[in-house]
């Protein structure tokens, strides 16, 4: 099902996926998810499930999607009360985002670079990057539309400019596409991994080899339908390198870089090898240090400039708090 290299390998030649033209994956606009229902979720309202199945969305949402015919078990149209039954084939067809107006907001921002085709952002931790249904303020989009007045509206209403996103509490290095040829460009580059993208993580535990590759498939959790694991069943390809770059006390500070860009990746392929990230709160460790978020930070962002083919590389340093934890750990 997966393997863990001791080496790491060139990825020069990796066959490309099919991917949406934002990589990091999420619920995307006029997207078809199913499930099968398993025994312990029979006689589960359906729209309870779907809320429970999928990240960022209200039950109120579902109820509506159900009530315009956009859910489905075994092929017919049902209502929000429907019991499951075990077997059943559930079908959820997401459809495109009604018009919403997203309000530009002045949240500062840490620009990095930026000219006519492309931003560059330092995102703090806590900081979610764009609006979902129901949750349409305070986002990095707010922000951006403020900031720049011009983005690619390829993505459309709720996710103008952006080609791919971290997680609300990691921080660190993010671009964003101010026309739409730069937006394709930057989607080509992430979608054939050209894109150089490495992340310092603290970990807990010492890895016992100084480098490696995780190739693990990620898929949802069928024990809790809102998680990834490492799974064969209904999964997608994953790939993530390590490097260690010091073992401090009961943990190890990783440089990670990125082949592919599944939701919540690093953060479910180091819990697989038994390394979780410090402060995580889904996937980490109640006990140990505490953090406001998990130990995580997108620290080199580095692509081929979409109008002149320069390749620009750019670096942020960790956040102060990863970097008081780093100090209290060396000091014990």
């Amino acid at each position: 099902m997966s393997n863990l290299h001791k080496e790491e390998h060139n990825n020069e030649n990796t066959s490309t996926e099919e991917l949406h033209m934002n990589v990091d994956d999420e619920i995307t606009n006029d997207e078809r998810m199913e499930w099968t229902i398993s025994l312990e979720h029979k006689k589960e309202r359906i729209d309870k499930y779907i809320t429970e199945s999928i990240d960022n969305v209200s039950r109120s949402q579902v109820q509506l999607w159900i009530s315009e015919g956009n859910v489905t078990v075994n092929g017919a149209v049902v209502k929000a009360n429907t019991k499951l039954a075990e077997g059943d084939l559930v079908v959820l067809q997401i459809p495109e985002p009604k018009a919403v107006e997203i309000i530009p907001e002045d949240i500062p921002l840490e620009v990095v670079y930026e000219d006519s085709d492309v931003i560059v952002i330092n995102k703090p931790r806590g900081l979610v990057v764009h609006p979902a249904p129901g949750h349409t303020s305070g986002t990095l989009v707010n922000a951006l539309m403020h900031h720049c007045k011009d983005l690619s509206g390829i993505n459309g209403e709720l996710r103008p400019g952006i080609v791919h996103r971290i997680d609300k509490d990691t921080s660190g290095l993010l671009m964003a596409a101010k026309n739409d040829k730069a937006h394709a460009s930057l989607a080509a580059q992430l979608k054939d991994h050209s894109v150089n993208r490495r992340y310092i993580a603290l970990v807990h535990g010492h890895l016992s080899h100084d480098q490696g590759t995780i190739d693990a498939p990620i898929g949802r959790d069928t024990n809790d339908r809102k998680m990834f694991t490492v799974t064969e069943r209904n999964s997608k390809h994953a790939v993530t390198h390590f490097n260690v770059t010091e073992r401090i006390n009961d943990y190890t500070l990783l440089e990670l870089k990125l082949e592919t860009g599944r939701t919540h990746q690093i953060r479910v392929h180091l819990k697989f090898i038994g390394h979780p990230l410090v402060g995580d709160p889904v996937y980490g460790r109640n006990k140990g240090i505490k953090m406001q978020g998990q130990a995580l930070h997108a620290a080199i962002l580095g692509f081929v400039h979409p109008t002149t083919g320069e390749y620009l590389e750019f670096s942020a340093p960790i956040p102060q708090d990863m970097e008081d934890v780093l100090s209290s750990l060396r000091s014990r």
